[in-house]
């Protein structure tokens, strides 16, 4: 049964919900006569694609979307927000509507982390509260451990890590908590060197319907997952697909160095996220500033 949601509850829970297309009324901002704008920015690389929505006197919020190479239609259910502050998404590179170059060796974790940086400086965000989702989340941590946070106010982290060795630890337990040999049977598929076939995909999905969407998608999520499927970005850094994470992020741990952390922060998860309960409890645990940990029930990524 799909309930009413504030918008309290939606700033504060709504990472695990948002491809679970709970706000339908609240989806179109310009309907409502909210103020928007849309563009190009310069970064490191190419160009990136942002949209702005509302023009509110409270601290814009910027979305930071997962993948990486997801784009960020599937987040555009907060613009429900815009009527109190601005809410700005963006296209980060190499997926989208951004600039997709053909050069691998652009997509890096440092170089996403400067695309931060030239995104708040082109469009002016000197204050912003952070809001990061899967992928998004290990650019925040990265970007915050690396002393950038200057006019960050608070942070929000949704399917959240610290650590990719951790999230593939948690999530080969997932893959063995499936039923009927899941795990056995994807496993000598790979073994085998069979990815590419339909038996693999099938398998691929049950995961994909047990701990990434289990709701029917939304066309804004529909339309992420395209963009997701044709990123260079989400290839190179991560890899294949969502639990064989053998890209350039493969090796990132930021565990050690959480303390540098000092923002308020509200972490968000499902009880069947992709990333598991340890990963957030590590952020929860290591930060300095003062956190909170929403678990959803029912809910995945």
């Amino acid at each position: 049964m799909v309930r009413k949601i504030s918008r309290r509850a939606a700033v504060q829970g709504g990472t695990a919900l948002l491809g679970a297309g709970l706000f339908p009324a609240m989806r179109s901002a310009r309907a409502a006569g909210i103020p928007s704008a849309e563009g190009f920015a310069p970064v490191p690389g190419g160009r990136i694609y942002w949209r702005r929505f509302g023009s509110g006197k409270r601290t814009p919020l910027l979305t930071l979307h997962g993948g990486p190479g997801a784009a960020h239609n599937y987040l555009l259910s907060m613009q429900a927000l815009a009527d109190e502050r601005p809410v700005i998404f963006f296209d980060q590179l190499g997926c989208g509507k951004a600039d997709a170059p053909s050069d691998e060796s652009i997509y890096t974790i440092q170089r996403s982390v400067e695309e931060l940086d030239a995104v708040r400086a082109a469009l002016g965000l000197d204050r912003v509260i952070l809001f990061g989702h899967s992928w998004g989340t290990l650019l925040a941590i990265e970007y915050l451990c690396q002393g950038r946070g200057k006019g960050v106010e608070k942070l929000i982290l949704g399917g959240a890590l610290a650590s990719v060795p951790q999230v593939i630890a948690g999530m080969q337990r997932r893959i063995d908590s499936l039923p009927d040999g899941f795990g056995t049977k994807i496993r000598a598929l790979e073994q085998a060197g069979k990815t590419d076939t339909p038996e693999y995909a099938a398998l691929a999905q049950r995961f994909y319907d047990a701990f990434v969407l289990r709701t029917p998608p939304t066309p804004d999520a529909l339309a992420s997952f395209d963009a997701l499927s044709k990123s260079i970005a989400y290839r190179v850094l991560n890899g294949p697909n969502e639990f064989t994470i053998v890209g350039k992020i493969k090796d990132w741990d930021r565990r050690a160095d959480l303390k540098a952390i000092t923002h308020p922060l509200l972490l968000t998860t499902g009880a069947f996220d992709e990333i598991t309960l340890d990963c957030h409890e590590t952020i929860r645990d290591g930060v300095s500033g003062r956190a909170r940990l929403v678990v959803m029930p029912g809910c995945s990524t």
